[in-house]
C-alpha cells in the first residue's frame, strides 16, 4: 500500500507544481502588462522587445516560477507526511 500512496503523492506533487508554474506565469504576465502596456517579450519574438528586456522578462518568469513550483512540491510533502502519519495511527 505505501507504494500506490507514493505514486499518488508524486502525481499530486507534480499536479500542484505545474498548476503553481502556470499561476505564477500568469502573475507575471499581467504585472508586465500593468507596468508596461505590453505582454513580456519572449524569446522568440523578433525584433520587437529589446535584448535587456528579454532578459529581464526570462529572469523574472524563471524565478517565480522556480519558487512556485518549489512551494507547491514542499506543500504536497507536508500534506501527504501529515495524512500518511494519520493513516498510520487508524492502521
Amino acid at each position: 500500500m505505501p507504494d500506490k500512496q507514493s505514486t499518488i503523492a508524486k502525481l499530486v506533487g507534480v499536479g500542484a507544481a505545474l498548476g503553481a508554474a502556470w499561476v505564477a506565469q500568469q502573475i507575471v504576465t499581467q504585472s508586465w502588462k500593468a507596468a508596461s502596456g505590453h505582454k513580456p517579450p519572449k524569446p522568440e519574438d523578433e525584433g520587437d522587445a529589446r535584448l535587456g528586456e528579454v532578459i529581464a522578462a526570462a529572469a523574472i518568469t524563471g524565478a517565480l516560477v522556480a519558487v512556485a513550483r518549489v512551494l507547491a512540491t514542499r506543500g504536497t510533502a507536508t500534506f501527504t507526511a501529515r495524512t500518511s502519519a494519520g493513516r498510520e495511527l487508524v492502521d
